[in-house]
Formats: structure tokens, C-alpha cells, sequence
């Protein structure tokens, strides 16, 4: 089990739950008061909670949670508590908030508008979940352990798991509400990708410090990365220094930032986003 070094002041834990829960009820809205009533789903497990939900009338917030526990509990190790126990917080938010919910008139009835606006508040919602080392779906975090062993990203084994739920829902909601719904899919990832600050795959990030030994380790032994050190010099003082270098997945870069911030507050951190990753270990390093 990766250790946790990091103590997060009691402040900064209730103001990251807060923002949790506000993700969590901006999802619940976006699928209780756009999506459900217009027969559209997303992506996911709360796609799948959604069809599900449909075939057989179990309520849609208790078949989030049982579809994303065991994807939670597999990715305990790799992933550490805090992300463990912020997830369960939020599907559990996301679940009272929705059933809270039924009793209110949907937004829309017009399909069209219900797909973009209820796309566009799914993706802040879950964007600002992920912001906040949260998850309301599971099923990256099953790619993570997955693709370990077979020659495909976590993106694209995402990706390809969606293609199935798409054609699943074509079968059961209609072609057209399919459409509606891969139309959802799109607008909420691109809304993520906004709210979660370029939330991509994988991230770069420079670090720069002058306790870049004690990050080093920190980052190798809490998130199971391999750091690479690049000398350079310091222009203002004239002085060498060390640059660390790390490449890590979406789900870790605030745990990375929490290290690096608690280890040196005043350290220089630049995280950019990178379009694909090939070679060395980091595939295996990320399982």
C-alpha cells in the first residue's frame, strides 16, 4: 500500500469536500433533470448505470455505487485512500442528490438542449470531482489495471469500452437517442478537459526545488514513479541546480502536486499536457 506523507490541513479538507459535493450535485442535476427524462446516457458507468436503469427500474444511484465498488477497491493500492474515500464520498453525493431530485420537473423536453446542456453540466461536475482527487466513474481506474498487460492505453481501452455501450444503448433507447447520447459523451469530455485543467491522459511535469532528493523519493514511493534528473543552473544566483522530471496519469496530479507542496511549498511546479507516451516503463509503473 502506497504511504500517505502528506497531512492536509483540516480547512483545505472540508473546502476539497465541499467542491466534491458540488461536483457530485452538479452530475446529479445534469442526468436527474436533462438527461434521464430525455432517454440520453453518457459514457461509463453512468452510462451503464443509466441503461440499466432503464431495463430494469433499480434506482440509477445504487447501481453507481455497486458498478464502481470494485473498480474503487482495485485501484486502493494504486491509487491511496484519500482517492479512495473522496470517490466514495461523491458517488454516494451523487446518489442522494439524484434521488432528491425526482421530485422536480425536468429542465427540458426539447432532446437537443438537454444534450448539450446536460453534457455541459455533467463534465463541470465531473471535472471538478477529478480537480478535487475524486472519481464518480470507475471504469479509467479499471483501463489502469487492465492495460497493464495488453498493448493499449488507457484512453483507448475507455474509449473502446464506450463504442459497446453506445451500440448496447442503440439496441435499447434507439439509433437516435444514441446519437443524442455519443453527442453527450463528446461535449462532457470536452467540458472535463476544461474544468480539470487539460485533463488528458497523461501529464509532464518539471518540478523545480531545492529539496528535489526528499520529492524524488516521495514521488517514487507514493505514486510508483520513476523520476529523471536534469542538471541545470540557477540564472539568478548562479548557482547549479537539479530539475526533476515525471510523466503521470490524470488521476495523479494532484496527489503529485499535494507531494511536491508539502514537502517544499515554495518549490516551481509546471504540469503540461502530452500527447502520447511510448517506451521505457511508465505503463508498467502505473499499475
Amino acid at each position: 500500500m502506497a504511504k500517505q506523507i502528506h497531512n492536509e490541513s483540516i480547512g483545505h479538507l472540508i473546502r476539497r469536500y465541499i467542491m466534491l459535493l458540488l461536483g457530485a450535485s452538479l452530475a446529479a442535476v445534469a442526468i436527474e433533470l436533462f438527461l434521464v427524462p430525455n432517454t440520453i446516457i453518457d459514457g461509463g458507468v453512468i452510462g451503464v448505470s443509466l441503461l440499466l436503469n432503464q431495463i430494469t427500474n433499480i434506482n440509477f444511484g445504487i447501481l453507481v455505487l455497486i458498478i464502481n465498488i470494485p473498480f474503487l477497491y482495485a485501484g486502493l493500492k494504486r491509487l491511496g485512500k484519500d482517492f479512495l474515500f473522496s470517490s466514495l464520498f461523491s458517488i454516494i453525493s451523487l446518489a442522494v442528490v439524484e434521488n432528491l431530485l425526482h421530485r422536480f420537473e425536468p429542465f427540458t423536453d426539447e432532446t437537443l438542449l438537454a444534450t448539450v446542456f446536460g453534457g455541459l453540466m455533467l463534465g463541470a461536475g465531473v471535472g471538478i470531482v477529478i480537480r478535487n482527487s475524486g472519481a464518480l466513474d470507475g471504469t479509467e481506474i479499471l483501463g489502469i489495471i487492465i492495460t497493464k498487460n495488453i498493448p493499449f492505453s488507457v484512453g483507448e481501452f475507455v474509449m473502446f469500452l464506450n463504442i459497446f455501450i453506445f451500440v448496447w444503448a442503440g439496441f435499447v433507447l434507439g439509433w437516435e437517442q444514441a446519437m443524442f447520447s455519443i453527442l453527450t459523451y463528446y461535449i462532457a469530455s470536452k467540458t472535463i478537459d476544461s474544468v480539470g485543467q487539460g485533463f488528458n491522459e497523461t501529464k509532464a511535469a518539471i518540478i523545480i526545488s531545492n529539496e528535489y532528493g526528499k520529492i524524488a523519493e516521495a514521488v517514487s514511493e507514493n505514486l510508483g514513479r520513476g523520476i529523471t534528473k536534469i542538471y541545470g543552473k540557477n540564472s539568478y544566483q548562479d548557482t547549479d541546480t537539479e530539475v526533476l522530471y515525471v510523466v503521470i496519469t490524470r488521476l495523479e496530479m494532484s496527489e503529485l502536486k499535494n507531494i511536491v507542496h508539502d514537502i517544499d511549498p515554495d518549490s516551481f511546479i509546471t504540469i503540461m499536457d502530452t500527447q502520447e507516451v511510448h517506451g521505457g516503463k511508465f505503463r508498467q509503473a502505473a499499475h
